[in-house]
This record gives C-alpha cells, structure tokens and sequence, in this order.
C-alpha cells in the first residue's frame, strides 16, 4: 500500500474495522480513536510498516512506540513485567496508562519499534475500536499520535487529515473527539520493581504507586547537566506538541496579536473550561490548540492551569508546546 496517496475516511462500525484489520495485515497504516488521542497504528512485528509510521509522522529515529495490546496475556508475550507490573496491568488495563519494561528476549517485534534499547512501552486501550480491532488483529500494534512529529496531537478524525491526509492509508471515524484527551501517562518499571515517572498523564501514578511500592520514585528522568536526554518513550522531547506560533504561558490577559486560550474565569478566545475543571481542560487541550493554530493572530497566550492532578499533564503538553 506504499503507493497510496489518498487516505480513506472509513466509519469505526464492524465493516470498518474489518477493513482496517485487512490493511493492517498487509502493511497498511491507519489512525485509530483511543481514549486518549487518535493512534496511527502498524502491525508491530513487521520492520516495513514500522518504517511507515516513522516516514509518514517524519518521526526521529531515536524516539521509540508505543505498543498497544489487547491485554495482559499478550504483554506477557513480548516483554517480562517485574516487581507489580504484571498486577498493575491485570486491574488497572485497559485505562491510559504505558508502562515501560524489560523486552522479552526473542520478541517477535520489530527493532525499529524499541528504537533499539532493552525495554518496550505497552499499553491497553481503553477505548471499544482500538479494543475491537486488537482483537480482529493476531498481532501487536505499534501506534504513536496521528499527527506529524512535533505538531499538535490529534483528538479528532479531521485533526489526522489536518497533517496526514494522502500520507496513511485509512482513518477509522467514531464520529466523536477522544475522551480523555492527553497521552497516556507513562511509568517505567525497572527490573528490581523501582518505578520512574516517564510522563505525566490521567492516570495518578502517585495514588496508583503508594498500593504497590514503598519506596520514593523520581518525576521524570533524571540526566546529568548537558547530558543529552534519555529517550524511552514518546513525549519525552522538549520540544513537542507544537501549534506553529510563538506560546506565552500563565497568561492572565491577551495581547492585542495573542489569541489567547482561557481556563475558569478567564474567559478567553476559547476556554478550556469556563467552570474551572481540569478534566474537561484536558480533554479540550488539543482542540483548543488546533483552533488557535488556525486563528489570524500570529501568537497564543494560555491562562494559568493549577499545577495539580490532571493539570501537571496539562502543563507538561503546554510548556512542551512553548519551547
């Protein structure tokens, strides 16, 4: 299918899942709705369509996938799960949360896939078409964001077309945004049980952790001053999820050039959420993004978002954005 050049808007009901699992089969490319933002998914043990996705979103090579399984049997099959790992994913799975662990040895996934390091992030989607096509599917799929390297995330079928159209072959439409809104949040689980926060998400690693470890675990990677960072799962690049126009954060007020993306009572060109709640702000973030991507005024200006919850995910995406 690596001569396509028209991408298919096909509707996510059985037919339209039966078809996608066809083309995926063969080495096909399609964007996929999960629970956290459209997913553009390739069969993740063949080394060709591996090599699709990264052509297609201009993707670096360094930077590996996410692979999302159906559940917790064919984690098993690809990688081992230390300390609490594999009870994590047997009551938690499906839900927006990635863990990182040690890659099983003979895995059948493609190199590309790991970006050639030890571990493999895993996930379950909880989100019916994602899970529908796993099971219409005997293997794995490799499915980072729908979206271009770098540009803004996409929650909805026309975000895809917005950079991808003519580049995938197929873009199965529920016909509604994602539901949760932001990546999942991504916890590495190293072989001696530790966890490290990777990137922050809706899951709360902090009530999820305090169940099933008793010691301390870092916030993110920690790399020696001018080190070049660690890069063991998507979203860790400083520079990412970008609108394409210069971003001023923390912003109580708008310039006259700024268009400017409010929270609560900053009421805004458009709001994350007029009632303050930082769920409902997740869940538009990237909504909001692409509309002031599209906006005349060459510049966006965000409201403040508390730094709590949900909201250090949301803040993560937005500083991400501004670098």
């Amino acid at each position: 299918m690596s001569g396509k050049n028209v991408t298919e808007l096909v509707l996510a009901d059985a037919a339209g899942i039966a078809r996608a699992a066809r083309c995926l089969e063969s080495g096909g490319l399609v964007a996929v709705p999960t629970e956290t933002v459209y997913g553009l998914a390739a069969r993740a043990d063949s080394a060709e369509a591996v090599a699709r996705i990264y052509a297609a979103k201009g993707r670096p090579d360094f930077n590996p996938l996410i692979v999302h399984v159906a559940g917790l049997a064919q984690a098993r099959e690809l990688a081992e799960l230390p300390g609490a790992a594999g009870v994590i994913a047997d009551i938690v799975w499906p839900a927006p949360l990635t863990m990182v662990v040690p890659l099983k040895p003979g895995s059948r996934l493609a190199p590309a896939v790991t970006a050639g390091l030890p571990s493999v992030a895993l996930r379950s989607p909880d989100h019916p078409v994602m899970q529908a096509l796993l099971a219409a599917c005997d293997f794995p799929l490799a499915a980072p964001s729908a979206n271009r390297s770098g540009f803004v995330s996409p929650t909805t079928a026309a975000h895809v077309l917005a950079t991808l159209d003519g580049r995938i072959d197929m873009v199965l439409d529920d016909g509604r945004p994602c539901s949760e809104g932001l990546e999942s949040t991504i916890v590495a689980i190293r072989p001696d049980g530790s966890w490290e926060e990777l990137r922050p998400g809706p899951i709360d690693l902090d009530s999820l952790h305090q169940h099933y470890w008793d010691a301390p675990y870092p916030r993110g990677p920690v790399d020696a001053e001018g080190a070049k960072p660690r890069i063991e799962a998507p979203g860790q690049m400083t520079s990412h999820y970008a609108p394409g126009k210069p971003m001023r954060l923390n912003a109580e007020w708008a310039e006259a050039d700024e268009f400017w993306i409010g929270f609560g009572g900053l009421e805004g060109d458009c709001n994350l959420s007029a009632k303050g709640s930082l769920w409902e702000a997740a869940a538009r973030l990237y909504a909001a993004l692409h509309e002031a991507a599209r906006a005349p005024q060459p510049r966006i200006a965000v409201a403040p978002v508390p730094e709590v919850g949900v909201g250090r995910a949301i803040n993560d995406r937005l500083r991400r954005a501004a670098a």
